[in-house]
């Protein structure tokens, strides 16, 4: 089996339940309302997804949730996550999928609306020249990271920091890998993000994209959105 399989890493959009810094802004219920807007983003793409497809949601207890999000037609596998600092989950959630035969893996996550087909393409092309494929996000993390071998121990990263980037392709390399990185996108983390949407998403005529540009104008003060 050597198809690439898009896997998404996701959260169940739930109030009080990530995107906390949005939350300082924007509210509880508005966040959520911004996070599952977010995560039908990365639905859109795992829909246009010319392969397989894992759905990784953050526990068990959403195994038929997960199992709900994309149409039957869709080839999906639901993979829970398990315990553990995100380095740790992602870990075990790769040896589970390769376990399982699959070599070829992307990961994204529901907080990188900036993603375009052109972004999945150029990874795909990547992905045949080296063993590692990252598009880095704009604020030092990651939005994309792909793979054809087990990824190495990711649980000492510094995740949620601006040097994640970094630690995450100088571990790849120091693992002997040739590393690609693609060109730098933006994911969705704190209000400044939000109002880089604006600009984003303003022409972008993917239906997810314009419904979350939609709602992120109607949250904002319109002085900051004439700003962008």
């Amino acid at each position: 089996m050597d198809e690439i399989t898009l896997v998404l890493v996701c959260k169940r959009p739930v109030m009080g339940v990530g995107k906390q810094r949005l939350v300082a802004h924007f509210g509880m219920e508005k966040t959520q309302k911004i996070a599952q807007a977010l995560l039908n983003c990365a639905l859109e793409d795992a829909v246009s997804w010319d392969g397989p497809v894992v759905i990784a949601p953050a526990s068990y207890k959403d195994h038929d949730w997960a199992a709900s999000l994309l149409p039957l037609s869709k080839k999906v596998k639901i993979q829970p996550q398990t315990s553990g600092n995100l380095g740790q989950r992602l870990n075990e959630l790769d040896r589970t999928l390769r376990q399982d035969g699959l070599k070829k893996l992307i990961f994204i996550g529901s907080d990188a609306p900036s993603l375009t087909e052109s972004d999945y393409e150029a990874c795909r092309h990547a992905l045949q020249r080296h063993d590692t494929v990252l598009i880095p996000a704009s604020d030092g993390g990651v939005a994309l990271m792909a793979s054809r071998y087990p990824w190495p121990e990711l649980a000492e990263l510094p995740w949620s920091t601006d040097r994640l980037g970094v630690a995450l392709a100088d571990c790849c390399r120091r693992a002997g890998w040739s590393v690609a990185l693609l060109e730098q996108r933006s994911d969705v983390d704190e209000m400044a993000d939000c109002l880089r949407l604006v600009a984003l998403l303003r022409n972008d005529e993917r239906s997810a994209r314009q419904q979350l540009y939609t709602l992120v104008c109607e949250f904002i003060d319109k002085t900051e959105i004439e700003a962008c």
